[in-house]
């Protein structure tokens, strides 16, 4: 568990490279275009990409007053965008009015993993890592 918390920075960055990553793969490679959720969704993991990754390289647990701040109102939105794709009811209540339906789902694996579950998953890691970020207190 120490070494968990003495990285957790590090760990947090790895996690908001692979999802930024993910999502530009899926945009510009696979060619999805992204609904009106799924760019707040990336408004909120873009920026923690450049924060964490500087905030790892100087081990400056500051970042996490600025960076959970990122990843809970990122959860959220998530959380929001999931319900809307599997509850039928909330279809009605997305802001997606035009362009890509929000309740579209490019991946469904096994009935229940979508894009919005890969992503509050991303940023749930991203909340307990800084959460366990801000909590360590070097040895010297």
């Amino acid at each position: 568990m120490m070494v968990i918390r003495r990285y957790a920075l590090h760990f947090a960055w790895l996690v908001s490279f692979v999802a930024a990553g993910g999502s530009l793969y899926m945009s510009d490679i696979l060619l999805w275009e992204p609904c009106k959720l799924c760019w707040f969704q990336r408004i909120f993991m873009y920026p923690m990409v450049i924060l964490l990754g500087i905030a790892a390289y100087r081990n400056d647990r500051s970042v996490v007053r600025y960076a959970l701040p990122l990843s809970i109102v990122g959860g959220l939105i998530s959380t929001y965008h999931y319900m809307v794709q599997k509850i039928p009811a909330m279809a009605n209540t997305s802001p997606c009015r035009s362009g890509i339906p929000c309740n579209t789902d490019y991946v469904d694996a096994y009935g229940w993993i979508t894009i919005p579950l890969l992503a509050f998953v991303a940023f749930l890691f991203i909340t307990i890592l800084l959460l366990l970020a801000r909590k360590h207190e070097p040895q010297e």
